[in-house]
């Protein structure tokens, strides 16, 4: 089968909504304060750096180990990131609705919290059928973005056999990726995903070993930010599910 030489990922950097929901899971707060959709989130000015932190990271790579083309979430922040990143490299970029974040339906602007105070029987029915398997109404599962990330990866493998790729989007895109690329279980990623939080403009990469299968290499990392002076951020998405 065909492989990548190798494949990143970077989270957006730090977005304003990122910022406005911790404030409104540490007040207690059942909205999150939001004034754009999902999709036009911008980034906050300490993502914007970290935007341009990665970005020194990346010209700074040798030639042979420097991406050959970047896939870019259709999400504002993920776009941003990787402008910033990109901007000089020469690495181009295209845009595909594949990696957009995960749909939260009727939940979507809640708090943990407010999806417990207003839909509680959405609570109640993700405690039963997991965090992996769970849709809420108008919404997806995250099986449901599994499925478009497999077939992400299949283009991927398919039309950079041999390339290196830069993927820009979102903590559950990160989780998924490791699911679909090591094929771990439903427990191991679920492990994972309470062990750690992505942190923005963390790198997640793999490298094809000898026998041209994608082996991890680094996994959330931000080594590079600290390198360029830029501040590390772990903040949650713009929404927050229920425990």
């Amino acid at each position: 089968m065909a492989e990548m030489a190798s494949l990143w990922i970077v989270r957006h950097g730090e977005s304003t909504a990122n910022v406005a929901a911790t404030a409104a899971e540490t007040s207690g707060a059942e909205l999150i304060d939001l004034t754009h959709r999902d999709a036009d989130v911008p980034l906050s000015a300490t993502g914007e750096e970290q935007a341009r932190a990665t970005g020194r990271w990346l010209a700074g790579l040798p030639d042979s180990q420097r991406p050959d083309v970047a896939v870019v979430s259709p999400y504002l922040r993920a776009v941003r990131t990787a402008e910033l990143a990109l901007h000089n490299t020469g690495i181009p970029a295209s845009v595909d609705e594949r990696l957009r974040d995960r749909e939260l339906g009727i939940l979507d602007g809640l708090t943990g919290h407010g999806v417990a105070r207003r839909f509680p029987e959405e609570a109640q029915r993700r405690a039963r059928l997991g965090k992996f398997y769970y849709r809420p109404p108008g919404g997806e599962s995250w099986t449901d973005v599994a499925l478009r990330l497999r077939a992400l990866l299949g283009d991927l493998r398919r039309d950079h056999d041999g390339g290196r790729v830069l993927l820009f989007g979102h903590d559950a895109l990160v989780f998924l990726l490791r699911y679909l690329v090591e094929g771990l279980t439903e427990a191991e990623l679920m492990a994972l995903t309470r062990e750690h939080v992505i942190a923005n403009c963390s790198v997640t990469g793999w490298h094809a070993d000898d026998d041209g299968r994608l082996v991890p290499d680094v996994f959330n990392d931000v080594t590079h930010l600290h390198q360029q002076g830029a501040k590390p951020t772990r903040e949650d998405e713009v929404h927050a599910e229920p425990v």
